[in-house]
């Protein structure tokens, strides 16, 4: 057996054993020992605490340094309960998942669902987007989501198999550009999420005022098939409860007919719709991922 098969299975077997000690404490006491995990992985462990700070410094410049480090520290904290919570959503039913979401807009959405011609879903990593994804599935929507592969395959499949559970079929991002277009063909929802780095392979849009790469297929998606986009979060509500709001509204973009120029007008779009939600709950987004890493190439230092 190899290290590295080892190491899988090692990961694979700790995460059942987290999962089932998680599922029978009480929740309160799950939720506050992910949180107290993610402290530690933050304050301590500073686990890519300088890429937080880093970008907390980008999006929010006016703001003070105190600031900064309060929203850095909670969305360490945010993040622990979060995937504690989802650790524990994978055995729930229907109505245990309709009990914690709070839906917005989402009338629009049965419209357009209803037409049978498919929607695209965007959403990004702000709040808890696996609640967002559970709680469309519980609404009784045929819901599509597209999921990011992972070195272990042990745990892929393990966390993949959760979400189906829960009424989400998951796409793998490899068979994302045949199988969405399926997915719309048939008349479901496609689910992406949008505000992860696309690297060389992607456009580059303004995100709080910075160019980021972002990936073009959702914008894609959309403007070759006509199916309507929507793009919403569910943000947890304050309070100790685990609850959710998610607000769902339809995307406006301006169409030129131009291909090129109407995905970047889309996807800024998305990205305005991002921000204003994120400056509402700042602690709630996923500052850990290397959003800005890649730059344009004029940013590029010039070759000798």
């Amino acid at each position: 057996m190899s290290e590295d098969s080892l190491r899988h299975r090692l990961e694979y077997w700790a995460l059942r054993l987290t999962r089932a000690q998680w599922a029978v404490l009480p929740e309160r006491l799950t939720i506050g020992l992910g949180g107290l995990t993610g402290l530690i992985g933050g304050s301590v462990l500073r686990i890519r605490r300088y890429e937080v700070d880093e970008h907390l410094a980008l999006a929010f410049p006016g703001r003070t340094h105190r600031w900064r480090r309060d929203v850095a520290r909670r969305s360490y904290r945010h993040l622990g309960r979060e995937a504690a919570l989802f650790l524990r959503m994978g055995g729930w039913s229907r109505k245990q998942i309709l009990d914690r979401v709070r839906f917005v807009g989402f009338d629009c959405v049965r419209e357009a669902a209803d037409q049978e011609r498919g929607v695209i879903l965007l959403t990004g990593h702000l709040g808890n987007w696996e609640m967002a994804g559970a709680g469309v599935a519980a609404l009784g929507f045929e819901l599509d989501a597209v999921g990011k592969g992972m070195a272990n395959r042990r745990v892929e499949a393990d966390l993949f198999a959760m979400r189906e559970h829960l009424g989400i079929r998951v796409i793998e991002m490899s068979d994302a550009p045949r199988e969405v277009l399926r997915s719309i063909g048939r008349g479901r929802i496609a689910a992406l999420l949008g505000d992860q780095d696309a690297h060389q392979h992607g456009v580059f849009v303004p995100f709080f005022g910075r160019p980021a790469a972002t990936a073009r297929g959702p914008a894609l998606f959309a403007l070759r098939t006509g199916a309507p986009i929507f793009v919403g979060f569910a943000v947890r509500d304050p309070g100790r409860e685990q609850r959710y709001t998610f607000v769902a509204r339809r995307l406006e973009y301006d169409v030129s007919g131009d291909l090129d120029r109407d995905v970047v007008a889309l996807l800024a779009a998305y990205h305005r719709a991002l921000e204003e939600a994120i400056r509402d709950a700042p602690e709630q987004y996923l500052w850990q991922h290397r959003r800005w890493k890649t730059r344009p190439s004029e940013e590029q230092p010039a070759s000798r």
